[in-house]
């Protein structure tokens, strides 16, 4: 069994001391010697505070009451050089916790970015982006926040308080334990408003994770909203849960706020104390006006620096809660890795073969015992009703996911025995969302790569007919193509994505209703581009338009996460099933010459459109318009 504690159920001391552990293993070391400077300035700025009440005895004894005009001299040289050393000081470990806390926080970022990126498709599936994002943003803000003032309080106000705690007791120890009488008092409010602090700043954290989900859904999804008239609706959700986050903080901030408040009502208790027996003492002669000063502004200044420690507390507490969440993110592991000793990939154009698989989300069934051969260098195209399993044997492919029963091989290797990049390397996936970053066109192909030649761009370019829609970009290839490509039609951000396909040149091409959204015109233009892109590769097309995969190698009928039929166009139209019931849905028309369905069945070469546009012809139409009404849906 694991020694961790467990995060929700662990004391708060236990787990403040686990967040600390590791924020010091993993961060806070590697600063160390830019962390011991910021030691030494803190210690030289807490001890100027010392250094400062120390003076109040000689200013009030040697130079007020005595008038020693060579005590002047010397006391107020001393007092300008304490003010000089803590402004130095000061400027030191404030710049110094600055430079530490920011590489910090982008540390922390860069790695908790990198760790959500290895994640597995059921780990994206249980966290929407806004959630990860509130966490590697406003929850790493939040923890960056709090590094200069738990610095500070550990280093400068820890060393300035003993400073002055030993001004003070050096002067009389008996009004220091009155002036300090409140302190004992404040132990059980503090823990109990602590808690209360830890609770209230992890309901605003998930709270403002919820945040981020709603506007990461409405500003994706604008169009719907705007087209269904959601607005009032989903700004009234929002403000829902604004109000509730306003009420967490504020709840928060005022509990944080109450510690220090508990410090005042103990400091003006002390205060108190200290005038009653110290001025007792002045009167009856036994102390100085000096050293009652040196005491009474050693007591002054050790509040202040007791009060942000005392504030730190409740921003450590608002700080963990945040930090617990990164922490689970950061320690989140994935469960598809590579294998300790991963095999070679398979060389050349490979075949694929899913043997008896099966797989389940939970209790739903996705796929029962699938067989199914994909061959080298041929395509081999998946239909079926939404649902049926597809887009799974894609995921499964690349593993995104893997199989509970059966398996996966590519080229007689198993997916699974293979290393992860190799395996992903194998295949160029192009997709119905063709997914494009706001960035220019020319990084948005290219993708980080920096081998490739200009004269290699450009050949890729024009089989992907970029080149028909480049002249008419501002800045060409520098052109910005907007948040997720909106800056591009539908049928050029396809071409952005055939352009990246061809350029990664990997020997499988897996495509994912790459024409499906396009318009007639931009479809033919597209499919070209495929159909150049799928030479000499083995390819496996998901496609719910039937027109497209006409002249597949092979067909594969799914229904229910099961292989139910598989053949030519022909072979299934002639068999009749699932295939021609689904074709004969896609392309029937309405005419009282013939069935679409029973054409199609007779004259393959004939759609229930061109069969329709035939029966037109029969009763006066023209050969010509049947020939325009087939190439219109694509026959």
């Amino acid at each position: 069994m694991s020694d961790k504690p467990d995060p929700k159920t662990a004391p708060d001391v236990e787990r403040s001391r686990v967040l600390i552990s590791w924020l010091w293993r993993d961060f806070l070391r590697n600063h160390i010697g830019v962390l011991i400077l910021a030691v030494v300035f803190m210690a030289m700025e807490g001890a100027m505070q010392g250094a400062l009440a120390l003076m109040m005895r000689p200013m009030f004894d040697d130079v007020f009451l005595e008038g020693n005009s060579t005590a002047l001299v010397w006391v107020g040289v001393g007092v300008m050089g304490v003010f000089i050393v803590r402004a130095i000081a000061s400027v030191g470990q404030k710049t110094a916790l600055a430079y530490i806390s920011q590489n910090i926080s982008a540390t922390m970022r860069l790695r908790l970015l990198d760790r959500i990126m290895r994640q597995d498709g059921p780990f994206h599936q249980s966290h929407p982006p806004g959630f990860l994002i509130q966490r590697v943003q406003t929850d790493v803000a939040t923890i960056n926040s709090i590094w200069p003032s738990m610095l500070t309080g550990l280093g400068r106000d820890l060393i300035t308080l003993v400073v002055l705690m030993g001004v003070a007791i050096s002067v009389d120890w008996r009004w220091t334990l009155v002036a300090l009488v409140g302190a004992p008092l404040l132990i059980a409010p503090s823990q109990i408003v602590q808690r209360f602090v830890r609770a209230r700043a992890r309901e605003a954290r998930d709270l403002g994770a919820r945040l981020a989900t709603r506007l990461d859904e409405v500003f994706h999804g604008i169009i719907p909203v705007k087209l269904n008239r959601l607005e009032r609706y989903q700004s009234d959700r929002y403000r829902g849960l604004t109000d509730n986050l306003v009420r967490a903080e504020v709840r928060a901030i005022a509990g944080a706020a109450t510690i220090p408040g508990l410090v005042d009502i103990m400091a003006g208790l002390g205060f108190l104390g200290v005038l009653w027996f110290g001025g007792r003492d002045i009167i009856e002669g036994e102390k100085t006006v000096g050293e009652f000063m040196s005491f009474f502004t050693a007591i002054g200044f050790a509040f202040e620096p007791l009060r942000r420690i005392g504030s730190m507390a409740g921003m450590w507490q608002v700080a963990a809660s945040g930090l617990e969440r990164v922490k689970v993110l950061y320690d989140a592991k994935p469960t598809l890795v590579s294998p300790p000793n991963p095999v070679a990939p398979p060389a050349g154009v490979p075949g694929i073969v899913l043997d008896d698989v099966s797989l389940s989300y939970g209790d739903a069934r996705v796929l029962d015992h699938l067989g199914l051969v994909a061959e080298a260098g041929k395509t081999t195209a998946l239909v079926g009703a939404s649902g049926a399993g597809k887009s799974t044997i894609f995921n499964l492919l690349t593993r995104l996911v893997d199989p509970q029963e059966g398996k996966v091989e590519i080229g007689g290797v198993a997916a699974s025995a293979m290393n992860l990049g190799d395996l992903r390397n194998l295949f160029s996936v192009v997709s119905q969302d063709a997914a494009l970053f706001d960035e220019t066109l020319r990084e948005n192909i290219l993708l980080g790569r920096t081998d490739v030649s200009e004269a290699k761009l450009q050949e890729v370019l024009k089989a992907a007919h970029v080149t028909d829609f480049l002249p008419k970009l501002a800045e060409g290839l520098d052109s910005p193509v907007g948040p997720r490509g909106s800056n591009l039609s539908g049928g050029q951000r396809q071409r952005v994505a055939i352009a990246r396909a061809l350029l990664r040149d990997t020997p499988i091409l897996l495509l994912d209703e790459a024409t499906s959204a396009l318009d007639a015109e931009s479809e033919k233009v597209v499919q070209e581009a495929l159909e150049k892109l799928s030479k000499g590769r083995t390819t496996i097309v998901i496609a719910h338009r039937l027109s497209t995969v006409r002249e597949a190698d092979k067909i594969v009928v799914m229904d229910r996460g099961k292989v139910v039929d598989e053949g030519t166009h022909q072979e299934l139209l002639e068999r009749g099933g699932i295939y021609a019931r689904l074709h004969a849905l896609q392309f029937k028309t309405d005419g009282p010459t013939a069935d679409s369905a029973a054409l199609a069945a007779l004259d393959p070469n004939l759609s229930g459109s061109a069969a329709g546009a035939a029966g037109f012809a029969g009763r006066g139409g023209t050969s010509l318009l049947s020939r325009i009404f087939g190439r219109w849906f694509g026959q």
